[in-house]
């Protein structure tokens, strides 16, 4: 045999016992991947990115981004957080979404074929729905914001160890939502003239519900059963959730299986425990606080980070509002004594998250970076002090444990010291 036959060979035996190392590989692989999807197995990652027959796809195992666990804010609440501090763009991925527990229940399992939608009340036909039958309807697809009430809490008192903006700002996510709007459905159902209110109720274990005005419901409500091209996730509210963009996250109820038209709001739990105590009006609470108003914070360089050395960075951050669409962001770099506008990243949708962005020369002196955002209606982020004289509040004076603060959406400062460090400066 000469040495070109005994070449060939060679060859043709190692191509063979790499077809066969791969083959099982991916049998391997494929078992897992079933295994996990089915509950039995928790390794998530493939153990080699050589090999790509994973059913389900998932980061390179050199990225660490995760949500992480909420500091003890509601002991009846289990809360993870949006790692904002590591975010491109404005869509938060599907698996780093915020999520809220309440009373630590896991998210039920819900059959999809065996799941209706309900319609009824003041409706002059009421409807079930199956999810495959949601699915024939007249669908859209938009991106909005859901923010938990209880992101950006007030400086102080039993919250004051949030130092990242993970910890500050991580309650607010942004998806890509596809569905039904409520408007097709109620106008299908046929809305009685007395019906001026919805009643929304999912099907989880606590049944969560809350009152919204019919006018909001048949703005541009929707029942979502996709987020980000795919499935709503379980811990989202499959098979399908309320979306209500730009309120309050508890208007976006998951798990729905019924809405029932009425003709004034039921006063229930939710509209009591999260009415807004306003101290400038003798103690009264303000039952209905539907919209976030205009919000922003620096995503990079925020607390926690480490600027390497003086010279060229690009500031970024997120803006939002309840209010519409975006339509100004500045930046300060000197603590607020000036403002310098930011470029925004196109396209802008409303009720959204937007990215923004400003050039900024570090010189190695201390600097406090923060930033404000404006939106469509005119209205424009407050400082600290512009949103304690709104509401009557007192930096420090809000217990978040007695449900008495106010939604949240002051101008959030991030000093750089000489060395570098980024810190939350409402801590210092």
């Amino acid at each position: 045999m000469d040495s070109t036959e005994k070449d060939a060979k060679v060859k043709q035996s190692s191509r063979r016992r790499f077809l066969t190392q791969g083959a099982a590989l991916a049998g391997l692989t494929a078992v897992g991947g079933i295994r996990s999807a089915r509950g039995q197995k928790s390794e998530s990652r493939v153990p080699d990115e050589r090999s790509y027959s994973s059913f389900y796809g998932v980061p390179s195992h050199f990225e660490s981004t995760v949500r992480e666990m909420a500091p003890n804010q509601y002991p009846h609440m289990l809360s993870t957080l949006t790692p904002q501090q590591d975010s491109v763009g404005i869509i938060t991925p599907s698996g780093l979404h915020f999520l809220n527990l309440r009373n630590h229940d896991a998210p039920p399992s819900i059959d999809p074929q065996q799941h209706r939608l309900l319609i009824h009340g003041l409706v002059d036909r009421p409807l079930i729905f199956t999810l495959e039958e949601l699915k024939r309807l007249p669908s859209v697809s938009r991106i909005h914001f859901i923010e938990c009430r209880g992101n950006t809490i007030w400086p102080g008192g039993n919250h004051s160890g949030f130092r990242t903006v993970q910890e500050t700002h991580g309650k607010a996510s942004c998806s890509e939502w596809t569905g039904v709007l409520v408007s097709t459905l109620l106008r299908e159902a046929g809305v009685q003239k007395e019906g001026t209110w919805i009643i929304a109720e999912g099907a989880d274990a606590g049944h969560h519900v809350k009152s919204t005005p019919m006018e909001m419901a048949m703005d541009d409500f929707m029942v979502a059963y996709g987020q980000n091209g795919e499935a709503v996730r379980p811990e989202q509210g499959y098979p399908m959730r309320m979306i209500a963009p730009g309120s309050v996250g508890i208007f976006n109820v998951k798990y729905l299986r019924r809405i029932k038209v009425v003709d004034q709001p039921y006063m229930l739990a939710a509209e009591n425990t999260y009415a807004d105590l306003r101290p400038n009006l003798q103690g009264k609470r303000l039952w209905f606080n539907y919209y976030w108003q205009p919000k922003s914070v620096i995503t990079r360089p925020s607390g926690g980070q480490q600027l390497p050395r003086p010279g060229f960075y690009e500031i970024t951050g997120l803006a939002w509002s309840g209010g519409g669409a975006i339509r100004k962001v500045e930046v300060s770099t000197d603590g607020g004594q000036t403002w310098k506008e930011a470029r925004l990243q196109d396209p802008v949708h409303r009720k959204a998250f937007s990215r923004f962005f400003l050039d900024w020369t570090w010189d190695g002196q201390e600097a406090v970076l923060q930033s404000r955002c404006t939106d469509e209606q005119g209205d424009v982020q407050k400082s600290m002090d512009e949103f304690a004289e709104l509401w009557g509040y007192k930096p420090g004076s809000i217990d978040i444990n007695t449900n008495s603060g106010a939604m949240v959406n002051v101008i959030q400062p991030w000093k750089v010291d000489r060395e570098g460090r980024v810190e939350n400066a409402f801590l210092i």
